[in-house]
């Protein structure tokens, strides 16, 4: 691990932010129009020196929280209205978290006088039919549940629950590893020419290929950092920022050892990964999607808080992890 004082300001020409399904839904909300929009308004407000640069921005989105709600409140209106299925769940989220982000950063740029536009690409991304993930679900989205709610819903509707770090019991579904963004093209045009683009939102609809280029929706959620990975390293971004409700990624976490890392190698945190320090439900899919965009060549990984995002860019918070020779 090395001193944070060797971090140096990044050139914020072109970005690829992810933010997490918190961004819209914590966990500590009921979950209302009104409070959601109260939080988006928060988070563009946090990502507003962003949004005011002179830069390509991408900006991709988690939505657990708010799909599983989805799929719940399905299931409970069941006898009277047909579900949909799990793909059509995730636009559904797709867009209604979008929508709320992308009115929030507007208007927050509005009140500044900048006339930026920000907009959403509704984005499905191929996935294998194959992928080993399909026969392992392990993505948890929706509300926690105790064990004794868990075993019930189970029991009820076949929903498979797992425990989450420590919090709870949630809902699982198959996680696969996004194969191609859909469209990418008009994400580049589009931050090319100035644009705030909102794409890949809760990982992308997922779907699979067929003959003809015939694609058809299928049940699971994708993780939004793998998709973010992808879609920098296909663009060739150079600097993937990850922003989180923690101040920086921790070894060691919630005990008397925790420690932060300011500034780690590629070789260093896949150390750190092997010894288990980052559970699957909360610090391990972003250290994954960081491994693998500097492996597909990005130069830098800044995983850091929501409201400090300039922090983080300037080094001056959060953690970078960068490529063995740097």
């Amino acid at each position: 691990m090395e001193n944070a004082s060797k971090n140096t300001i990044v050139d914020p020409g072109r970005l690829m932010v992810a933010i997490g399904g918190n961004a819209t839904h914590p966990e500590d909300i009921e979950g209302t129009s009104g409070e959601q929009k109260a939080i988006a308004a928060m988070t563009a407000e946090a990502l507003l020196p962003l949004l005011m640069l002179d830069n390509e921005l991408i900006i991709t989105h988690g939505n657990g929280p708010v799909v599983g709600k989805i799929l719940m409140r399905q299931t409970l209106t069941r006898d009277k209205i047909a579900p949909m299925p799990l793909d059509i769940c995730v636009a559904h989220s797709q867009g209604g978290i979008a929508y709320l982000l992308m009115q929030a950063m507007e208007n927050a740029l509005r009140k500044q006088g900048n006339q930026r536009h920000v907009t959403c690409l509704l984005t499905q991304v191929e996935v294998d039919p194959e992928d080993p993930a399909f026969a392992n679900p392990s993505k948890p989205i929706g509300p926690f549940f105790d064990e004794i709610e868990a075993k019930n819903i189970n029991k009820e509707l076949g929903w498979l629950m797992k425990e989450d770090s420590g919090r709870g019991w949630r809902h699982v579904v198959p996680s696969p590893k996004p194969k191609h963004v859909c469209d990418i093209s008009l994400v580049q045009m589009l931050a090319r020419r100035g644009t705030v683009v909102i794409a890949g939102g809760g990982g992308g609809i997922p779907v699979i290929r067929g003959p003809n280029g015939v694609r058809t929706g299928i049940a699971a959620v994708i993780d939004k950092d793998s998709t973010s990975a992808h879609m920098a390293n296909v663009l060739g971004i150079e600097t993937l920022m990850i922003l989180t409700a923690v101040p920086k990624v921790a070894i060691h976490f919630g005990t008397d050892k925790q420690e932060y890392l300011d500034r780690v190698t590629l070789r260093e945190i896949r150390k750190y990964q092997d010894e288990g320090h980052f559970p699957a439900g909360s610090m391990g899919p972003k250290i994954g999607a960081a491994i693998r965009f500097l492996e597909g060549g990005g130069e830098r990984v800044i995983i850091g808080k929501i409201d400090e995002p300039m922090q983080a860019l300037n080094g001056e918070s959060g953690t970078r992890i960068v490529p063995n020779d740097k």
